[in-house]
């Protein structure tokens, strides 16, 4: 099988990840941190030297600023829940993932504005839709749907300007595009683990600004503080409670070691070449549409495309019966991104590429979805 569905997860991880979860599942399955003893001191030390990574990795000054979490969804729900649940207005983006569009919309006051053909976001757009109590800016890094990457720095600059904070979803962006939070204006960066930053499934996180105060969305044991019925306000207490998936969270540290070595950039910039050859092979196919942005660099190695008369579904799995490929159709949990690129109506077949993918990936793909318009 090929596997093209690394916009959903990445399937294939480096070595040391999977030797680490192997042997951290053996003998660090342990509650970190909630505890003197060995076992305990030494997963919240390995807890800690990946916090470490993911600090120099984004450019964070204080690693104790990160929290853990499942995946960039609960991380997510956290910062838009932390800010929102007292009220306020919250400007949002039409090419969000339902993991931003749910929660927001059950708060319930915000603005969403509109994506070009492309799925391209203007700056001067969201700066528009800002509001009197506007408490809260949200902006995917890049489309799951289509690749398109966001003017992000320049989003960061209008929030900074009026004082807002402002929320990345970095969740198909960590680990194939370099991010740098102060030069970007982030003041909240949701990851998740299991996707660019080639990690076990089970883990994200959510980096947190020391000038944002998040009110808690999930109450519990810390292993600090526990004679004060009050959440510890200290980060990463303040949201990271409950038992940590140790195993898991040490082994994100040898994705992100296998990351630094070949730099998020070389990394994202093969995958969307691999992306780039696929688009220009498919326009040349009579009765194939190519969604967002056609070339250059402003994009991922994530492509959204149709069949004329073929369902995406349909297609996703004539490419998965017939042809051993694994790519995603339909609507991919973003509507609204959908929406912005003409693609509401039938959905489309999502093909992503990864960081082990390669030119024999691509002609692939090419051979088969020309067979499959024919």
């Amino acid at each position: 099988m090929l596997y093209l569905d690394n916009a959903a997860t990445s399937f294939r991880k480096p070595l040391g990840v999977y030797v680490s979860m192997v042997k951290n599942t053996a003998v660090n399955s342990v509650n970190a941190g909630r505890g003197g003893h060995a076992y305990s001191i030494r997963g919240a030390m390995g807890i800690l030297e990946t916090a470490e990574k993911l600090a120099a990795l984004f450019h964070i000054s204080n690693p104790e600023r990160i929290a853990f979490t499942q995946n960039a969804t609960y991380a997510l729900n956290m910062a838009i829940g932390g800010l929102l649940k007292k009220g306020g207005h919250a400007v949002v983006t039409q090419m969000e993932h339902n993991s931003v569009l749910r929660p927001v919309h059950a708060y319930g006051n915000y603005t969403m504005v509109h994506a070009d053909v492309f799925g391209r976001i203007s700056p001067a757009e969201v700066e528009a839709a800002i509001e009197k109590d506007t408490k809260l800016i949200v902006c995917t890094h890049a489309s799951n749907v289509c690749g398109t990457i966001q003017p992000i720095a320049e989003i960061g600059a209008v929030a900074k300007k009026h004082n807002i904070p402002f929320l990345v979803d970095a969740a198909q962006s960590a680990g194939c595009i370099d991010i740098d939070v102060e030069a970007m204006h982030i003041d909240m960066l949701a990851f998740s683990g299991h996707k660019g930053l080639l990690s076990p499934l089970g883990t994200g996180g959510l980096y947190v600004s020391e000038d944002v105060y998040l009110e808690p969305v999930l109450y519990g044991g810390t292993g600090s503080y526990s004679g004060e019925l009050e959440q510890p306000r200290s980060m990463p207490d303040l949201l990271q409670c409950g038992t940590l998936n140790a195993p898991a969270i040490i082994a994100m540290g040898r994705g992100i070691d296998f990351i630094r070595r070949q730099t998020p950039e070389a990394i994202g910039n093969r995958e969307t070449e691999l992306a780039n050859q696929f688009i220009a092979a498919a326009l040349n196919m009579e009765r194939v549409t190519v969604y967002g942005l056609t070339e250059g660099t402003q994009r991922n190695g994530t492509v959204a495309f149709n069949i004329s008369g073929k369902d995406s579904v349909d297609v996703s799995q004539i490419l998965n019966d017939t042809y051993k490929i694994c790519v995603r159709g339909g609507w991919h949990c973003a509507y609204t991104a959908h929406a912005a690129i003409g693609s509401a109506k039938t959905g489309a077949v999502r093909a992503s590429f990864g960081a082990f993918d390669g030119e024999k990936a691509v002609k692939r793909l090419t051979d088969a979805v020309y067979k499959i318009s024919k």
